[in-house]
């Protein structure tokens, strides 16, 4: 018996269109180092990747659109850089003196607001108590609410110690607005003693012949601030 072929078989799929693979095919990289562009451009916060590829067709990469785009801004005006784990689109650090006659300075900080800032931002996470030690005297909660307020300290965790304190660290807004990338980018003694910001004298009890806290004295602060706050 000689086999037969259904000619309404071959027709129908002769008719079926062959199925698209590129429906969900992401944009080109070109295209969508546009996008990441487009976004942080018109955003004034620094955006995150996963908020980048959530707002992005499926399948784009906005770790490495943001990364292209990065390397592409070097040298330009405008830099990409990253705060925390966001990134924005900011003045060149070399030309930002001509912001200056653009900065509107609405709130100066008080000095003790100014201390509890900077106790805050070299050894965080630290509680209340530890900022009252290291000052001296004791910090009033409008010092503290005010800096909450301007989003520069927020809560951190709490202590397991006795009674288990909270404790504040410092937010991306602060990082943002001292155009830094993480609290170890903070500068070391020797660099505010170099720009007249400190004391050149020795601190009490040094020997003459003993060498100035720099800046591995920091990486190990900020290390042994990691070991606690985990």
């Amino acid at each position: 018996m000689i086999p037969t072929s259904d000619p309404g078989a071959d027709s129908g799929a002769e008719d079926t269109p062959p199925q698209r693979d590129t429906l969900f095919e992401a944009p080109p990289e070109a295209e969508q180092e546009r996008m990441v562009e487009a976004i942080l451009f018109a955003t004034a916060e620094p955006v995150t990747v996963a908020e980048l590829n959530a707002r992005m067709p499926h399948g784009c990469d906005g770790q490495a659109a943001v990364l292209a785009l990065k390397k592409r801004y070097e040298g330009r005006g405008v830099a990409v850089v990253k705060v925390g784990d966001a990134w924005a689109i900011r003045t060149a650090p070399d030309l930002g003196f001509l912001m200056r006659k653009e900065t509107v300075e609405t709130r100066k900080l008080s000095r003790a607001a100014i201390e509890t800032l900077a106790i805050i931002a070299y050894h965080q996470p630290v509680t209340r108590a530890e900022i009252e030690e290291i000052r001296g005297v004791g910090v009033s909660r409008g010092t503290i609410d005010q800096l909450l307020e301007m989003e520069w300290i927020r809560f951190g965790r709490r202590k397991m110690t006795p009674g288990r304190p909270v404790t504040f660290v410092v937010t991306p807004e602060f990082l943002d607005h001292f155009g830094l990338e993480s609290a170890r980018d903070l500068p070391g003694l020797r660099e505010l003693r170099a720009a007249g910001l400190l004391d050149n004298r020795p601190p009490p009890g040094a020997g003459e012949g003993e060498d100035e806290p720099g800046d591995e004295d920091q990486e190990e602060l900020f290390a042994e601030d990691e070991a606690d706050e985990e």
